[in-house]
């Protein structure tokens, strides 16, 4: 029975996947990192999650192509690369729950920031990015998504003061997340968070990220995303707060 409920967890984590990368609320795909936690063990579940995101951003990608505003880019990623290689060299140096107690944390966090950011970017000024400002983010967005797969709030914050359209927006968090995620493998191969028995426990859950894609496109069509994403919201801060407490 355990093993059923740690499969059907670890299957609905990458479904999550593939719904947020359908669209169909862009921060669902944060939900995947403490279900997998829960299923996997927090050692085990960032290695097994990240080829699937990575599988992930090509289907969001391609929807999205040239849509987007690459100077973000090179503002982010040389921050993004210093980020990821401490946060790796941190990852080995913590135990498995002071890592479950991280990811509980920032799960939290992300879902506090979703209901407040409209109130904190009400802002007059248009922020135009430059390195001084992109660095610093990028270090922590490469810092949180080492440990968590979570920058989506700190490059959202990033973002959103630039008032792109809405589409340009959506085209350049993919692009991000998309460069992010390729970036962060060599590291967690060579740091060993990815090794031979991830990458097969990646495959047996890969064929669930398309389905989560066909789900999410089918959702967008026939339930409101408001309350869809309200529900999910909820049970990722339940799962944070929970990994919080089993981990002290």
């Amino acid at each position: 029975m355990e093993e059923i409920a740690s499969f059907i967890l670890a299957a609905v984590a990458a479904m999550f996947i593939g719904i947020s990368k359908a669209g169909f609320g862009g921060g669902l795909g944060m939900l995947s990192t403490p279900l997998c936690v829960f299923a996997l063990g927090a050692d085990v579940a960032l290695g097994v999650l990240l080829p699937l995101l990575s599988v992930g951003d090509l289907f969001s990608i391609y929807h999205y192509w040239g849509k987007w505003d690459k100077r973000n880019l090179w503002y982010l990623l040389p921050g993004v690369v210093v980020g990821v290689i401490f946060g790796v060299q941190l990852i080995g140096k913590i135990s498995p729950d002071q890592l479950s107690l991280i990811i509980g944390f920032l799960a939290s966090i992300f879902v506090i920031f979703q209901f407040t950011k409209e109130w904190v970017f009400r802002m007059e000024r248009k922020l135009h990015p430059n390195h001084k400002v992109g660095v610093p983010f990028g270090i922590v967005a490469g810092l949180t998504s080492s440990f968590a797969h979570g920058a989506g709030p700190v490059v959202t914050i990033f973002l959103i003061p630039q008032k792109l359209s809405k589409e340009i927006f959506v085209g350049t968090m993919i692009l991000v997340f998309t460069w992010v995620n390729w970036i962060k493998m060599p590291f967690f191969v060579s740091g060993g968070i990815i090794n031979p028995s991830t990458l097969i426990l990646s495959a047996k859950y890969f064929i669930f990220v398309p389905i989560g894609v066909w789900l999410g496109v089918w959702m967008n069509r026939r339930i409101p995303e408001k309350g869809f994403t309200l529900i999910i919201y909820i049970i990722t801060l339940i799962a944070g707060i929970e990994l919080i407490v089993s981990s002290i």
